[in-house]
């Protein structure tokens, strides 16, 4: 039997990173791992490899609609789905392998096998366990169905099937207008697909600001994807022909069929086999892992990370998390700045965004003033074939202090954090706007949506 400081179970972002964190604080520490390969969702079925094939496609795009513009003759190249493939698979190994190469590094046991919480203070992987003077569950997500929707991962897929289809689709319907189903609607709409997209509120991503809303729709709906809104799946049946989806609008029950259904309806916490219920490890009414203002679980000893508790299930939340725990485990004072945590759509343009929206600012009373600036009024971007979009910036309308922001734009989720930084510092607009940024760069865009915030932009 091993014993440990610390066990983290689970390697994805949230679970890697606290174990680096652990060993650089001193701290004998290990981490359990099913997969044959470190990193969990993320870099394996998730952020890292859907990123490869939007660079890919975006290319593509690139080479089909705008070289001929800046001379660059000659034609559009060929898709070529497996070598596209081969890309993609050895993005991925370069990435997990270099998590390997970390834990060698940083002197980190990989306990390889899926783990369980026997009792407090004990870990089991397969037949041995181990002891552990305090565990983290950084398990993370799985995708969520709909009720009656069969996920086959062959025709009526998740984003881990839409990954790696065995051909490019023909018709494909996402359901779903989240940040998953755009992404890879996007991927599949730039190799010649039509996607449609069932969504059952009225908007895309809900939770955005509005104007990013709208113009993100027109944008994409220019780049080939139909959109059905407030409409409620019904059912997805799937045969050898292809699938066919049953949604309902209003009281009238329509159907779309397509050779590929893409189910992205969310994702939720994956604890299965730890033992918590045994443990009496509190749970939510969401499957989340229950715990206190410092990621303990009512369960001395045991703390929980990432997409397993509450919070937006994002991997760079999950990773701030991480590092939080493995301070206060190690006596330091871990802290997570929940209104900082940015959020970012990837594909193109790509659409970013901190802090409060206008809608949750009207609801909270709270007095604000809104500085936009369109990316037409940017050389580059318009150099770029890149104007499409805007910075918007929300500041408190006494304070100046900034608020919130939200781009959709060229590298909206690079040209975020120059906000968030400025948020984590309490900057007011006026210290962005009286920032010199370099031209010709977008960011002139982010300063010039500062200066709308006080007496008018210089560009607009």
């Amino acid at each position: 039997m091993s014993s440990y400081d610390v066990i983290i179970i689970g390697s994805g972002p949230g679970g890697y990173v606290c174990a680096i964190r652990c060993a650089q604080l001193g701290l004998k520490t290990a981490c359990v791992e099913g997969r044959e390969t470190l990193g969990g969702t993320c870099l394996n079925i998730g952020c890292i490899p859907s990123k490869a094939l939007l660079h890919s496609t975006e290319m593509l795009h690139e080479a089909q609609e705008n070289f001929a513009k800046m001379g660059l003759m000659g034609d559009a190249p060929q898709v070529d789905w497996s070598k596209m493939q081969d890309y993609k698979a050895g993005t991925i190994e370069q990435n997990t392998k270099g998590i390997e190469f970390l834990f060698k590094k940083n002197k980190i046991d990989w306990l390889k096998g899926w783990g369980s919480i026997p009792e407090a203070g004990k870990v089991k992987v397969g037949d041995e366990t181990h002891e552990a003077k305090n565990i983290v569950i950084a398990t993370g997500s799985v995708p969520s169905s709909l009720p009656g929707v069969e996920i086959d991962e062959k025709r009526i897929v998740s984003s881990t099937g839409a990954l790696s289809l065995a051909e490019i689709p023909k018709r494909m319907v996402v359901i779903g207008a989240g940040v998953i189903g755009l992404e890879m609607g996007s991927v599949y709409a730039r190799l010649g697909s039509e996607v449609t997209v069932v969504e059952y509120l009225d908007t895309i991503t809900p939770t955005m600001d509005g104007e990013v809303q709208k113009q993100f729709k027109k944008i994409l709906g220019k780049q080939g994807l139909d959109f059905v809104l407030g409409a409620a799946v019904q059912d997805v049946t799937s045969g050898d022909e292809g699938c066919t989806v049953t949604y309902k609008k209003g009281d009238e029950e329509q159907t779309i069929e397509a050779d590929i259904v893409l189910v992205s309806t969310g994702r939720k916490p994956y604890t299965d086999g730890l033992g918590l219920s045994e443990l009496g490890v509190e749970t939510t009414d969401k499957g989340q892992v229950g715990t206190d203002g410092h990621w303990a679980t009512n369960v001395d000893g045991v703390y929980a990370i990432g997409d397993a508790v509450t919070g937006p299930m994002l991997a760079h939340k999950a990773e701030d998390e991480g590092m939080a725990v493995a301070e206060r485990i190690a006596g330091k004072a871990g802290h997570v700045s929940y209104e900082v945590i940015p959020s970012v759509i990837y594909t193109h343009p790509e659409v970013a965004s901190v802090g409060r929206t206008e809608a949750q600012l009207k609801d909270d009373g709270v007095p604000y003033k809104a500085g936009k600036f369109s990316f037409v009024g940017n050389g580059r971007a318009k150099a770029n074939f890149a104007a499409d979009g805007f910075v918007k910036i929300l500041a408190h309308e006494k304070t100046d202090r900034i608020l919130g922001a939200h781009i959709i734009g060229p590298m909206a989720g690079d040209l975020i954090h120059e906000i968030c930084v400025a948020m984590e510092f309490g900057a007011a607009a006026e210290d962005l706007a009286l920032t010199c940024h370099a031209h010709p760069t977008y960011s002139e865009a982010v300063r010039e949506a500062a200066l709308a915030c006080g007496d008018g932009p210089i560009h607009s």
